[in-house]
Formats: structure tokens, C-alpha cells, sequence
């Protein structure tokens, strides 16, 4: 198949980063799943592609959301994040 035919053109265009959360790519892995049987798929998911650059986008939206909704922050708080590390507290 020629490249042009692969490529995949994303037409969405946002109206601003919050919307961009949840719509991480996936891409199917061919070459290192070509000696397994070729009814399983297997897929990545490129969470670098988020607007954070992490899994953790989705959790951090709904969290602030819930927070704002609830009441519990409002513009005079501020959102401190203890770790870059995966299991912060």
C-alpha cells in the first residue's frame, strides 16, 4: 500500500485543550506482533499525545472539575502538584 493511502489526516479541529483530553491515538502494532496469530490485534496507545503528556490528563480534568462543581475550588485557590512521578501524594 502506498504511504499516501496510510496516512491518516485528523480533520478535528478544537476549540480549546480541554477538548483534546481524552482523544489519545492508538496505532496498531504490526511488526512486533507479526509471529503471533493474525486474528489478534494488538494496539499502543500514544499517551505522550495528550496535552499534558501523560494518562493522567483525564484524571486531573475530572478531579478539578468535580472540585469546581462541588464548590471546593474557586479562583482564590491554587492547585499545587507534589510529584512528576507516578505514585505522588
Amino acid at each position: 500500500m502506498p504511504m499516501s493511502e496510510k496516512r491518516h489526516i485528523i480533520d478535528t479541529v478544537s476549540s480549546g485543550i480541554l477538548d483534546t483530553i481524552g482523544g489519545t491515538p492508538l496505532i496498531r502494532l504490526t511488526r512486533v506482533t507479526e509471529n503471533i496469530n493474525p486474528g489478534i490485534r494488538v494496539y499502543a496507545k500514544l499517551e505522550r499525545f495528550n496535552p499534558g503528556g501523560s494518562v493522567k490528563d483525564r484524571t486531573a480534568l475530572q478531579l478539578i472539575s468535580d472540585a469546581e462543581e462541588a464548590g471546593l475550588l474557586t479562583e482564590d485557590k491554587i492547585i499545587l502538584d507534589s510529584t512528576s512521578g507516578n505514585r505522588g501524594t
